[in-house]
């Protein structure tokens, strides 16, 4: 086909070979970076369609540069950088790369539960100075996390994934979502609860929420204030669900034992004192980086794309009313 694609960063190989495939012209950043905000806009002017990271803001501005733009294809579960009304006004489909990155997300909610809990980051780092001489019996005390409570903040597919592998360390589960999850609650004998009582219960909370204006800062002072001296919160979901500055001072007054994060509220950039504390573990945002997850993120995002200039509906479109819409962009021939 003529199509005229843009990739905002360079994908893995299925991929990228797949949109070879079947567009004439696909253009990628060269650089091995985030685009600037004229790059973007420079590079998705004239596009068939355009794939797009959450580095990159799909805003009234793009949709207008990108005048013959037919989708915007996230290669992400989360959409939050992309004004998914703006997109619809325009007749621009958006869609995401949901339901493949589950278990890889979900066991490095694990990963970071276990580092930050068993102080494994900080006795690694201790080891590696050569400060260490020999067995003893205070040294790098964590916490237990077998028969423990686990709160998930948020019971869709990753939540619910992180939760039903609890089952392995006997663990009590809460969980608080807008809608009743039957499937924790008849596999694990999870809970329904508000959001204080899971957050003044749980010895780990897990936080799986979207990010919206409803969810930012859903965890901030009044919730870290809420939680155990000896509990812990993991975030692998979006940085601004979490107070960043508040969680800074709850990890150094103690009010909760550690936190593990993957995401951060000004990402790439973290907040000021974060990164000196021995009771942070903290990830780069790498979540879904398995080869597998990350293989098969980029053959969706290329699937969704082909899907939509072939005029079909995308795999896994986020927003449906554009299909019908008047004024729905279309490839011209």
């Amino acid at each position: 086909m003529g199509w005229n694609v843009y990739v905002t960063r360079l994908l893995p190989k299925p991929g990228m070979d797949l949109l070879h495939k079947h567009c004439e012209v696909v253009d990628v950043n060269p650089h091995d970076r985030m685009l600037t905000r004229q790059e973007f806009l420079d590079n998705i002017k004239g596009r068939d369609g355009v794939v797009t990271l959450l580095t990159e803001r799909v805003d009234e501005e793009a949709c207008q540069v990108a005048d013959k733009t037919v989708i915007f294809a996230n290669y992400a579960v989360g959409f939050n950088n992309v004004d998914v009304p703006t997109c619809t006004k325009h007749g621009i489909i958006v869609s995401n790369t949901p339901g493949v990155l589950t278990e890889a997300t979900s066991d490095m909610a694990w990963a970071l539960l276990f580092s930050v809990t068993r102080r494994i980051v900080e006795s690694d780092k201790f080891l590696r100075a050569g400060k260490y001489e020999g067995w003893a019996p205070m040294m790098f005390r964590g916490g237990d996390i077998a028969g423990r409570t686990l709160g998930i903040c948020g019971a869709g597919r990753i939540g619910t994934a992180m939760a039903m592998k609890s089952r392995g360390w006997n663990m009590k589960v809460l969980y608080c979502d807008l809608y009743r999850n039957e499937f924790l609650e008849k596999e694990l004998g999870a809970k329904q609860v508000d959001k204080d009582t899971l957050f003044k219960e749980s010895d780990f909370i897990s936080v799986h929420v979207s990010l919206d204006a409803g969810t930012k800062h859903y965890v901030g002072e009044r919730e870290l204030r809420m939680m155990k001296p000896t509990a812990y919160l993991i975030n692998t979901s979006r940085g601004p669900v979490i107070d960043e500055q508040a969680l800074v001072h709850a990890l150094r007054e103690g009010w909760i034992a550690g936190a593990g994060l993957d995401v951060y509220e000004y990402e790439p950039l973290l907040m000021p004192g974060l990164a000196g504390l021995d009771n942070a573990v903290i990830c780069p945002h790498v979540a879904s980086a398995t080869h597998k997850t990350r293989d098969d993120m980029a053959t969706l995002a290329a699937e969704n794309l082909i899907a939509a200039l072939k005029g079909e509906k995308p795999p896994t479109l986020v927003n449906p009313d554009v299909l019908n819409a008047p004024n729905r962009r279309k490839v011209k021939k």
